[in-house]
């Protein structure tokens, strides 16, 4: 079963302290997690090789200040809106309403300015079917980088017996409002600081994506993988085709056309130099596969220089791009008296 520890991670901010939770389960693997309540935010995730050694397999920082600065969203979760929405602006029910240009100068991406990710989330230790969790709660005023209505948002992390870090997202809102929430976990398999991905394994369960155009933003088509650089229908090594790609692997993958009601796999990563493995299950309908073409920081965890081009990948499960600007996308607009709900779970094992 999980234990739970906490401590004090950081000086408090604005009176909200700031804290370091840790996670151990039962199982031989002996999996360690470590959770804090800047952006809901997973900072470490140790697990074993093939010769049982841990190490920490996603890309972070060492200190609360740096998760504060934290430009790509290392390891939070993003929203009210993850990803794109075009020209910063959406209607719903008629009204129109305008949200923080903080992307290409003209875009709105991962939630604005200030988004989920850099504020302080309420942490606490729960009691769950598989031992101790911990949950963080948020509360979105109305009008917050320019979103409708009083949100309020929880995610709890579960640490499973199957060697998985579960993810539980719950929202409501007093008004109609856009929400597309998810974690912006960078993985590498093979070690947080051990250089680029190219060698991992990559299959995908998803036969479209959603065509790509100017800055990111879709165009609205869904496209076949069938003959392109974004089929992984078969295992494929990420570094196989991505110089056909001028930023490499940003792109939404579709894997249903409505959220489902229990999580379902939906793709693979295997890393051979160190036989860890990823399986990944989700309700989400889409995923957007990043290969991080667009990353590099000053710092990195345990006093590193900072992480490069291609050094990490995400998973990041959702729903698609733009979605609210585009009505035969899945919709994401949750109104009073829904639930918002959605699971995903990053399992691990080796070969």
């Amino acid at each position: 079963m999980t234990e739970v520890h906490c401590e004090t991670y950081g000086a408090d901010v604005d009176g909200e302290a700031i804290d370091l939770y840790t996670m151990t389960n039962g199982s031989s693997a002996g999996v360690v997690v470590r959770l804090t309540n800047i952006g809901a935010t997973l900072t470490q995730l140790h697990v074993p090789d093939r010769d049982g050694k841990l190490t920490d397999v996603t890309l972070g920082f060492d200190s609360a200040t740096d998760y504060f600065e934290n430009a790509p969203y290392m390891g939070s979760v993003i929203g009210r809106v993850a990803n794109r929405i075009s020209n910063a602006r959406f209607t719903i029910d008629g009204i129109t309403y305008d949200v923080a240009k903080n992307f290409a100068e003209h875009h709105h991406i991962h939630g604005g300015l200030i988004g989920f990710a850099h504020k302080v989330w309420s942490g606490r230790v729960i009691e769950h079917a598989s031992g101790q969790a911990v949950r963080f709660d948020y509360v979105s005023p109305d009008g917050e980088e320019g979103y409708p209505g009083n949100l309020s948002i929880s995610v709890t992390y579960v640490l499973t017996s199957e060697d998985g870090i579960r993810l539980e997202y719950a929202a409501t809102t007093e008004k109609a409002t856009p929400l597309n929430v998810t974690n912006h976990v960078y993985f590498n398999l093979s070690g947080h600081n051990a250089g680029k991905v190219f060698d991992h394994v990559l299959r995908m369960d998803a036969d479209f994506y959603t065509e790509r155009g100017e800055d990111g933003i879709p165009t609205g088509q869904i496209l076949s993988v069938s003959g392109t650089p974004v089929e992984f229908r078969q295992p494929t090594r990420i570094g196989e085709r991505i110089n056909q790609l001028e930023f490499g692997y940003d792109h939404n993958f579709v894997l249903a056309s409505e959220p489902r009601p229990e999580p379902e796999l939906f793709g693979e990563v295997y890393d051979p130099s160190s036989g860890r493995v990823l399986q990944a299950f989700t309700t989400e309908p889409g995923v957007q596969f990043y290969s991080c073409g667009f990353l590099g920081t000053e710092k990195s965890k345990g006093g590193g220089k900072g992480y490069g081009r291609f050094e990490g990948f995400c998973l990041e499960t959702q729903h698609f791009p733009d979605s609210i600007n585009n009505p035969h996308f899945p919709s994401v607009v949750l109104r009073p008296g829904q639930t918002y709900r959605q699971v995903t779970e990053y399992r691990f094992s080796t070969r």
